[in-house]
């Protein structure tokens, strides 16, 4: 077990998931952890999720619940859960329950000798159209930063918050992902990975496979790429200068 854990739980329009997300996440952590505390980031649903998710806070202690005016997508949530989460490790998934709370533990014994375990897809149950999309994302990512991990975008990232001090995170789409996994190496991270099967979502509508999404995340890429030019440029004339 670790000393303490937070769950970081992005939200938009889950108000068929997230009581069963949190149930789950508070049962979870009664295994892995001896303090926890699950953060929900109500990213301005327009459902009632905001609403369910303000009374589990006032049903449970360890649940928090910050709610975005407007809507920031999977990026500018994640980084608002990443500021708030105050144990001494972070958990982010989903909220759409992508995987099966019985399956996480094992991945919990990862940790000794790592900073960091990400999860990746065992079974891809998720159509030809996701699955492609997800193998050539990954190959672009991988090619076009080295970043060597089979699934970039899973939603189980499990990490050391004293990483966050490392590192800083400027991605508002899902673009997160990549860029998390990437500044994390640069940083000296040690990464291992731990299989899944993966579910997808029975209730509710997944606003993550979008054209709009996908472009953004084009977008996000070619700034990430561009501000590294700009900082290795700005390295090398402070060096030059000294």
């Amino acid at each position: 077990m670790v000393s303490s854990l937070s769950l970081v739980l992005p939200m938009y329009n889950e108000e068929e998931n997230i009581e069963r997300m949190v149930e789950g996440c508070l049962g979870l952590g009664a295994v892995v952890a001896h303090e926890v505390e699950v953060v929900i980031v109500n990213d301005a649903s327009t459902d009632k999720s905001g609403e369910i998710a303000d009374r589990l806070a006032s049903e449970h202690p360890e649940v928090r619940v910050i709610h975005h005016p407007k809507n920031r997508k999977l990026g500018g949530t994640l980084r608002t859960g990443f500021a708030a989460a105050s144990k001494e490790y972070v958990l982010y998934m989903d909220s759409d329950l992508p995987i099966k709370m019985d399956d996480i533990p094992p991945a919990f014994a990862l940790l000794d000798g790592a900073d960091m375990v990400i999860g990746y897809r065992i079974s891809r149950a998720e159509g030809v159209r996701r699955a492609v999309m997800s193998y050539v994302y990954n190959r672009m990512i991988r090619l076009s930063f080295g970043l060597k991990v089979r699934d970039v975008n899973f939603s189980f990232k499990l990490f050391k918050r004293t990483l966050l001090d490392k590192i800083t995170l400027c991605s508002e789409g899902s673009f997160i992902d990549a860029e998390f996994l990437i500044e994390a190496t640069r940083a000296g991270c040690r990464i291992r990975e731990h299989g899944f099967n993966y579910y997808p979502r029975e209730k509710g509508v997944s606003n993550l496979s979008g054209m709009d999404v996908v472009l953004k995340i084009l977008g996000e890429m070619s700034d990430y790429k561009k501000r590294r030019r700009e900082a290795v440029f700005a390295a090398r004339e402070e060096y030059q200068e000294h």
